[in-house]
Formats: structure tokens, C-alpha cells, sequence
């Protein structure tokens, strides 16, 4: 029975080729010489960290724009307020999605089950399989799912005949 799975995942090659480009242009650029400006990754983290709430904010700019060069979907990227001490230090946390959450993965099954197509989906982890008799019903659902904008990138894997 023919399957494939949707998934959303983003390369951690990509991620540290975009944190090394970020850093480099930090060290290159002149609004930030003798600051104390920081990236760091930690797994699907970005920590930035500088003087101030500006600084901060001009850093992320910068991972994001490193990110999206690369090719990483910034639906995939969350980047909550910074976080500024009573000292005017700055921090904030950039975090990489991978993985369906339970709630979108049920709001792409719903919506695969309302589109009336003669296939089967169900979520499994962070992923949602769809199988059905024919490769072109599964075509056309992967056309839909492409169609509507869902809250994370989706890719589509292990077609299997």
C-alpha cells in the first residue's frame, strides 16, 4: 500500500553553517568592536547576548537573516521578546522547531480528512503518515498540504510504493 510521511525538520548543517556566517559578520562589524556581543548554539538553540536591548535585537537580525540565506524555514525559527536585566544586559533565546507538534499534526489530519481523499492519515510522533490505494491520491494530497499554510514548514518523505 503506497505511504509517505510529513514531517518537518530542519539540517542542523545548516544551522551551524548560518550560526559560523553570524559570528564571522559579528566579528567584522563595526558597531559591535569591543562589545561585549555573544552567539552561541546549543543543539536547536541560539543564544545571543550583548550590552543592550538594541544590540541584542540587531544580533538577531543577524542569525535570521543567516538562517533564512541558508535555507531554513523561518516558520521553523521562534524568537520570543529579549530578556534585558536591571543592569541593561540583554539575552535571548532563539529556538529551532523540528518536529510536528500534536496539535498541528491533528489540524493536518483534520484537514486531509475533510479534503475527502481516499487515504488514511495518523499521527506518529512527530510525524503524520498518510496512506492510501493509489500514488495519485497521495499526489494530490501532498498537492493540498503544499497549498494550505500551515504554522510550520512540512516536507514530504519516505514515498514508498
Amino acid at each position: 500500500m503506497p505511504s509517505f510521511d510529513i514531517v518537518s525538520q530542519v539540517s542542523s548543517m545548516e544551522i551551524q553553517n548560518a550560526v559560523s556566517q553570524a559570528k564571522k559578520e559579528l566579528a567584522n562589524r563595526f558597531d559591535f568592536r569591543g562589545s561585549k556581543a555573544e552567539i552561541e548554539l546549543e543543539k536547536n538553540e541560539i543564544k545571543l547576548s550583548a550590552e543592550d536591548l538594541f544590540k541584542v535585537r540587531t544580533l538577531s537580525e543577524i542569525v535570521v537573516g543567516k538562517l533564512a540565506r541558508r535555507g531554513v524555514s523561518l516558520k521553523n525559527v521562534d524568537r520570543p521578546d529579549p530578556d534585558v536585566s536591571p543592569l541593561g544586559h540583554a539575552r535571548q533565546v532563539i529556538r529551532i522547531k523540528q518536529g510536528i507538534e500534536t496539535a498541528v499534526a491533528k489540524q493536518i489530519t483534520t484537514f486531509i480528512r475533510d479534503g475527502k481523499f481516499k487515504v488514511t492519515a495518523q499521527i506518529q510522533g512527530d510525524a503524520v503518515r498518510v496512506s492510501g490505494k493509489s500514488k495519485d491520491e497521495l499526489q494530490a494530497v501532498i498537492a493540498a498540504v503544499r497549498a494550505k499554510d500551515f504554522p510550520v514548514a512540512l516536507q514530504f518523505v519516505n514515498f514508498r510504493d
